[in-house]
């Protein structure tokens, strides 16, 4: 098999690094349509062919998806949370929504122990907009509000890795939170405003054993209602 040109190689892998680097900034969101092929070869400046091979490999691991007659989409913000979107699409919803529980056990409990002042603001602002998006009866909006929240929770706790996991694993629930706001089950099981003002409440409390509490308990009601789809 003849090799391939070095610089032509390290050209296309110069690319897929800006590409990399777009997604996980969030210039290029998950769920949103990258620009097209002859945008991107003005942009980049480089040619057709590279432009080609760094979106194929891209989709080769997930973090792509093309979309006949429509473009190319972001499913993923990394390589790892396109793995995440892989082995979950073999798993149930209840089985996944009790691997978010374990991780939003831990960053609450952290949280509370490590929080700071901005984090509390931070805390207080992604409720206060959950709770606004909810009375606005926008259930799409709500639903990154409340992942919003989450990830608020999860950065609090001041662990990368964890606000890594968290980040992955929720880009791929999406579905499952759906699943959750379609049940036929109570207005105040989707709003849950009083469990998520108690997570709140404890970290600012610095109760650590409360906010794991509060975090299991919000979970404990969703996982019932998947449970009762089932």
């Amino acid at each position: 098999m003849p090799l391939r040109n070095t610089t032509r190689t390290s050209l296309v892998n110069l690319v897929i690094d800006q590409m990399e680097g777009l997604i996980a900034a969030g210039e290029w969101a998950v769920g949103s349509k990258i620009p097209a092929e002859p945008v991107l070869v003005e942009q980049l400046d480089v040619g057709r062919n590279t432009v080609r091979e760094a979106v194929r490999a891209l989709v080769h691991t997930g973090m792509l998806e093309p979309r006949q007659g429509d473009g190319t989409y972001v499913r993923a913000s990394s390589d790892f949370g396109a793995a995440v979107q892989r082995r979950l699409r073999r798993s149930g919803d209840l089985e996944a929504y009790e691997v978010r529980a374990s991780l939003e056990r831990d960053a609450a409990r952290y949280a509370a122990l490590r929080r700071t002042g901005e984090d509390l603001v931070a805390l207080r602002a992604a409720l206060a907009h959950r709770d606004e998006l909810w009375h606005a009866g926008d259930t799409a909006a709500f639903i990154e509000a409340d992942i919003a929240f989450h990830r608020t929770v999860a950065a609090a706790a001041h662990n990368s890795v964890l606000a890594d996991l968290y980040d992955h694993l929720t880009d791929a629930l999406r579905a499952t939170l759906q699943s959750v706001m379609a049940a036929p089950v109570p207005d105040s099981v989707r709003h849950q405003f009083g469990e998520h003002a108690a997570i709140v409440h404890a970290i600012a409390a610095g109760d650590p054993d409360a906010a794991e509490r509060a975090a299991l308990a919000h979970l404990q009601e969703a996982m019932t209602a998947l449970r009762e789809q089932d």
